[in-house]
């Protein structure tokens, strides 16, 4: 069993996978910093000074034994902006795998080799034109 398991593991597409997954994390968590804090303060101060990451709807305020319930739609718009811009990053990758596997697709090879039967037909063909 493990063996197999390490034959598994081994496998590249296995190890493609999780060196892919280890940098999507990576990829996403600069998405995120780049969103909440280069560009969502910027379109914050041209509305109004609004930090994005602060916009609640209060549901209940907090008290001396609780704290407050809130719905947090800033960062909720924080995060659909890096989900849409790591979507997008997807998409121009993907796109360019898919036209470099066309190409590829599209490439002209070489026709296969006639078969020995119509090799030695068009030579006796020819030698028969030569005599006659």
């Amino acid at each position: 069993m493990l063996k197999e398991f390490q034959k598994f593991a081994l496998k590249g597409n296995v190890v493609d996978m999780a060196v892919g997954i280890i940098i999507g994390g990576a990829f996403g968590t600069i998405v995120k910093s780049m969103v909440a804090d280069i560009i969502m303060p910027p379109i914050g101060l041209l509305i109004g000074n609004i930090d994005f990451s602060k916009l609640v709807i209060t549901l209940r305020a907090a008290t001396d034994t609780a704290d407050a319930v809130t719905i947090n739609y800033g960062i909720f718009i924080n995060n659909v902006i890096a989900f849409v811009i790591v979507a997008w990053a997807l998409f121009i990758v993907i796109k360019g795998m898919n036209n470099l596997r066309k190409k590829e697709d599209e490439a002209p090879s070489e026709p296969p080799a006639p078969p020995k039967q119509e090799v030695l037909l068009e030579e006796i063909r020819d030698l028969l034109k030569s005599r006659g």
